[in-house]
Formats: structure tokens, sequence, C-alpha cells
């Protein structure tokens, strides 16, 4: 792939050479349209480490042009499932028994299945139901080679929009958080973590309990806690909903601000719900964690945003690391974004009927002559894909609610 993927990219630089501006554009665009769907075809046949890498890339759209960035979200969809022979294989080499003799029973089917795992039903010796992720064979090894690999093959293309030092720092952040996922114990860890942090906090945030005897690095036992999906949820009554909107801000704000370490793939799937507003979280392999400066700086940022601060604000994004020293920006241009992004959570909004995704497409079209002087940040990309994940879960919900008083409370200094 990369090497086919090079000789592309510099039969299109000879073949530009005498080109119009125009025509290289066209040229460029037809490139990267045919290197995203390489890239996506590839990855996507593959298991382990270099199909999560190829996702994980995925969730991060700034980096890329948008033919790239198109193509590789296809990587997001469910993994055929492997042969359950590797799978009894792998429990039976982790937890050191025959299968038979570790579980009461054990399905054979697993009810889903991703790039690095999948997830089967089981019963425990006392008739305990639980659910057991077993991770692929040779995933853990092959990991980094993946990455240098795909970092390799998007650097030759020349579709990395950003200078070499900002791209090793995003993909030393891609490479700490596909080990964290690599690592069952570490989850294992995680998901005690939280469950402390918001079982003092909400009874009804629901999270899954570890069988640490029934787990090990690469085989991770689970109480089965069930729930509807959003898809469901959405029919419960408004009350319900919102107060499902309720517990999902605070969960996020709480992990942000209190704990400074959050669940970050607000992804649907690793969501649950109830009927009487209790919501299940799922897959707690990818934790972000933030120092404490940073969130503190969040906090400045927001409360410059309500305030309509514009040179504290710009302070914040040049602190966080998203806001370089080229060129001047109008306060208006700020202002503008302020008032596009702040609406949902300072004010009473009806998510479902929002428009805040399409007044952003619009905005970005005025904003691309100020685009070099922003650029991707380590510092915010989780946030940021958790914050946006949560506003579509919301919309899914169809949530309408009042989060002034709890972002006000969140930010305070």
């Amino acid at each position: 792939m990369t090497a086919s993927i090079a000789g592309k990219a510099v039969s299109n630089s000879i073949k530009s050479i005498n080109s119009s501006e125009e025509e290289k554009s066209a040229a460029r665009s037809e490139l990267f349209e045919k290197i995203g769907a390489q890239i996506a075809e590839t990855l996507g046949e593959m298991k382990g480490a270099a199909m999560k890498v190829g996702q994980i890339a995925s969730q991060y759209q700034d980096l890329f042009p948008p033919e790239i960035a198109k193509a590789l979200a296809k990587l997001q969809r469910q993994a055929p499932a492997v042969a359950f022979s590797v799978i009894k294989g792998q429990i039976e080499r982790e937890l050191g028994k025959p299968i038979g003799e570790i579980f009461q029973s054990f399905e054979e089917k697993s009810f889903a299945s991703a790039s690095i795992g999948q997830v089967h039903r089981a019963v425990l010796p006392n008739g305990q139901a639980v659910v057991v992720k077993v991770q692929y064979p040779g995933v853990a090894e092959s990991c980094d080679s993946d990455l240098k690999q795909l970092k390799l093959a998007l650097k030759l293309a020349g579709v990395m929009k950003i200078d070499k030092k900002l791209q090793d720092e995003l993909f030393n952040e891609i490479k700490e958080s596909l080990h964290a996922e690599l690592n069952y114990l570490q989850e294992a860890h995680n998901l005690n973590v939280f469950a402390a942090f918001h079982n003092v906090k909400d009874s009804k945030l629901i999270i899954p309990k570890v069988f640490p005897e029934y787990s090990s690095r690469r085989v991770l036992t689970l109480s089965e806690e069930l729930g509807d999906p959003v898809e469901t949820a959405a029919q419960y009554p408004d009350e319900i909903r919102n107060e499902i909107g309720e517990r999902l801000f605070n969960m996020i704000a709480q992990e942000i601000f209190i704990l400074n370490s959050f669940h970050c793939d607000p992804h649907p799937g690793n969501f649950a719900f109830r009927a009487d507003g209790s919501v299940v979280v799922y897959d707690f392999g990818g934790i972000k964690e933030l120092d404490q400066p940073v969130v503190q700086t969040y906090k400045t940022l927001m409360n410059a945003a309500i305030q309509s601060n514009v040179p504290v604000l710009e302070d914040a994004l040049r602190d966080l690391k998203v806001r370089n020293y080229h060129g001047q920006i109008p306060a208006d241009f700020y202002i503008d974004w302020r008032n596009i992004l702040l609406p949902p959570m300072i004010e009473p909004f009806d998510f479902s009927n929002s428009k805040v995704h399409l007044q952003t497409v619009n905005q970005l079209r005025k904003s691309m002559k100020y685009w070099d002087s922003f650029m991707p940040s380590a510092e915010t990309m989780m946030v940021n894909r958790t914050i946006s994940g949560h506003y579509w879960n919301m919309i899914h919900l169809k949530v309408n609610y009042d989060f002034k008083a709890l972002t006000e409370q969140y930010i305070a200094a």
C-alpha cells in the first residue's frame, strides 16, 4: 500500500508540472480520493492494529483533506468476527485452563466484533451472567509497526496538513491511545476508577463490574449490563430523554473538570439506556487524562466566550496550542463562532431541531482565509472529539434542556 501510494504521488507531481493552478487542484483532489480509497480498502481487509490505527486516524478528520477523511470514515464500521477456535485458544492461553473449566457456559457466536477483539456472552460457575472481551492473537505485537507504516504512507502521499513536529505529537497521541486500548488490565483499572467516582455521584450511571480472576491483559470479563440502544431510547417520554441528556452532560463535565480524566469514545454503541433514565457506559479502553493547567485553560476559554471577551479567549486558544501567531484576526471572527457553538450550553436548547452542525459547515467556508492561523492540537483533539460526539448523542436522543446552570457550575473559577 505504501509503495503504491508513493508511486501515485510522484506520478501526480510529474503530470502537474506544467498545469494551471486549477488543473493542479483538480488533479490533487482526484489523487486524494484514490489514496483515501486505497487506504480504507487495505486497512478494512485487515484485522488487528492496522485497522484500529486507521479507525483512530479517521477520528482526527481535521488532519486530512476531506477526500482522505471521507474514505477513512468507512473504517468505523464493525469488523467481521473471527473463528471461535481462535477465541477459545486465546482464552485458554491467557487464563491457563480449558474453557469448559473456566465458564459454566460460553456462547461461541460473538455479539460484537471490532478491529482488535470481539465480545461473547458467558456464564460463570456461580451463575453470574457476564460478557467476555477477547483480544485477537498478535494484535499488540504489530501495532507499532502498523502505526509507523500508516504514518509513512500518509507522509509520502503529502496529505498531512501539518508540520513534522506536530505530526509526531499527534501520532504519539494516537500511539498512546492504541496501547491503552490493547491493555485490558489497564481498562479494568479504568473501569474500577470511573465506577468508584461515579457511584458516589449518581447511582443511575452504570459501569460494568470487573471480574479480575477471569481477566488478563488480553481477556476482560465484565458483568452483563443490559440496556436499549439510542434508537430505542429516542422513543422514551420527553422527561426521561431529558434526564438522560442531563446525565450524559454531568458525566462528561465531572470527568473533565473534577476527575481530569474522561471517557473519550462517545460512539453511541458505547452507551445503553433504560426506561428509568439510567445510562450504561461501555468500553473504557479509551481514556484521556488532562493536566490541571489544561483544565483551567478550558474554564478560562469558556468564561471568556460567554462574556465575549475576545482577547482572553484568543490567549486561551494560544495556551491550548490551537491558535498560532500567524496573522491578525478580527474580533467578529471569534464572536461569530461563539454565537454558533455556545447556545447548546448556555440557553434552553432543542437538540432535535439543532442547526449547529450546519451553521458550522457554513462558517468554515467563511473562515478559510484564516486557516493558517490555527492548527490541530494534541491538547484538544480528544476533548473536541468527545464533545462533538455527545452533541450527536443529544440529537439522536432528542434532548430539550437548558444546561446553563450546569455549565456555569462546572467552569466556575
